[in-house]
């Protein structure tokens, strides 16, 4: 090592050093299991999929279900919605515990409007329960989504119950207790949990908001929260599309990406979409779709004459390059139908996309790692190539800032291409080029890169 590199060494090291003082945001256990899980699945289920009408939000949110005896799904097999989305390569799960109508889809002590009250198994079925049995057993992380921010049954619009002077200060106080109460049951009753998400938040606990994050540090201190107006363990991607922008960063200026002055400043969506590179809170994306998101149609829930609107597998594949392969987690929307099952147009589909990044990114060419700003991959030989995988250590913090990628064209090196944020997961493609190496150089960063993954792909089209 001569002189100028021996100081340079010395130089990164301190940089190194300095970085891991927290200086670097970086991410709590929970969030790093969110990063590594990439992908997962929630399904919708509800009263109103058995009412043989579309669903319209609106309605839905202000008219109470005439019967709620429809709930009838005489097949319900939640080991085979799990299955559908393990076969995607989905590693999580989140099931709608309750939407909209306020139903409850478990065993509720607290809600009365819940499985309790059905003649459907005689008032002693537990979706929920079955929901986190079958995560369990075939190795997919289980979450709860707890919407309480609307409630067609008890009229609550937007965290508000109805009434004026002291009835609705009481009824108020008294729906915020509820909520409390049936997020206890649901944390104390099934085991270790992934992620709490409450559809919409849950307010201001200060406001017309429930207590809750009190209650998920006390009986799940290892879940995700997301998310109230003072912590959110991940942020909304800014569209349902299933992508989130490029750069996409996962620090954020506040720790809550909904909290109600953010909301306010004109660049909210931009934020929520590329994040902060100088952000001081880790608040990763989240990019999500529904399954069915064609031609006019975005159902979370099964609709009548909706199976001819899913995805194309073309399509799913061009969401997961704009969401994983942009530092950001994605979840799909899946869509139990009224006899309880994925239906199999959508279980192909789901099938077909895992098996299809499975072809496209399980087996690289060559592959390395390093803490260092320049990593050369030798492919042994010239060989086609058009993709590439950059990964960082982020338990250190996102140190990258700007890179490029070049091949060794007729003995000079040549750019391919060049980026901005890393994170997590950074999935690149570029004109396909023959080379004989592949050079990842950091052009830009704010402390010794530590770079866990560089790969190269050459994927050809089906």
């Amino acid at each position: 090592m001569n002189k100028l590199s021996f100081i340079l060494w010395l130089l990164f090291c301190f940089i190194d050093c300095f970085s891991q003082n927290q200086t670097i945001p970086v991410p709590k256990p929970q969030q790093l299991k969110w990063h590594d899980a990439e992908m997962g699945a929630i399904f919708h289920y509800d009263l109103h999929v058995f009412d043989g009408v579309r669903y319209n939000q609106v309605s839905n949110r202000i008219n109470p279900i005439n019967d709620y005896n429809i709930f009838d799904p005489q097949k319900l097999d939640t080991d085979q919605w799990i299955r559908s989305a393990k076969a995607a390569g989905c590693k999580f799960a989140l099931l709608t515990a309750t939407h909209e109508t306020g139903f409850g889809l478990w065993q509720s002590d607290v809600n009365p409007y819940c499985l309790k009250a059905l003649k459907w198994k005689n008032g002693k079925g537990d979706i929920v329960r079955d929901f986190v049995n079958s995560c369990r057993k075939y190795g997919l992380q289980p979450g709860i989504y707890l919407g309480i921010r609307w409630n067609s049954l008890l009229g609550v619009h937007n965290f508000k119950v109805g009434g004026e002077g002291e009835f609705e200060r009481k009824r108020q106080e008294w729906y915020k207790h509820y909520c409390e109460k049936m997020l206890t049951e649901l944390c104390t009753r099934y085991g270790d949990l992934f992620m709490i998400w409450f559809d919409g938040g849950a307010d201001d606990p200060l406001g017309d908001g429930p207590d809750v994050e009190p209650i998920v540090e006390k009986y799940q201190p290892e879940c995700l929260f997301y998310h109230n107006i003072n912590r959110a363990d991940l942020r909304w991607g800014g569209s349902e599309s299933g992508t989130v922008g490029y750069p996409c960063w996962s620090t954020f200026p506040v720790p809550a990406s909904h909290n109600k002055g953010i909301e306010r400043e004109e660049n909210w969506l931009e934020l929520l979409r590329h994040g902060d590179k100088n952000g001081k809170y880790w608040v990763p994306a989240m990019a999500d779709t529904p399954l069915r998101g064609i031609n006019g149609r975005h159902e979370w829930f099964w609709e009548p004459g909706d199976e001819n609107n899913i995805y194309s597998l073309n399509e799913l594949m061009d969401i997961y390059e704009k969401s994983v392969g942009r530092n950001a987690t994605l979840i799909i929307g899946l869509t139990p139908d009224p006899q309880g099952l994925i239906p199999e147009g959508d279980k192909k589909r789901l099938e077909e996309f895992g098996k299809e990044i499975d072809r496209n990114f399980l087996r690289p060419l060559a592959q390395t790692s390093g803490k260092k700003d320049s990593l050369v991959l030798d492919l042994g030989g010239e060989q086609q190539v058009n993709y590439c995988i950059i990964q960082e250590n982020i338990a250190k913090g996102e140190r990258i800032r700007k890179y490029k990628v070049e091949v060794l064209k007729d003995g000079n090196w040549q750019c391919v291409c060049v980026g901005e944020s890393v994170g997590h997961k950074r999935i690149q493609r570029f004109e396909q080029v023959k080379t004989s190496a592949v050079r990842l150089t950091v052009t830009s960063s704010v402390a010794l890169p530590d770079i866990k993954n560089f790969s190269v792909f050459n994927v050809v089209d089906r």
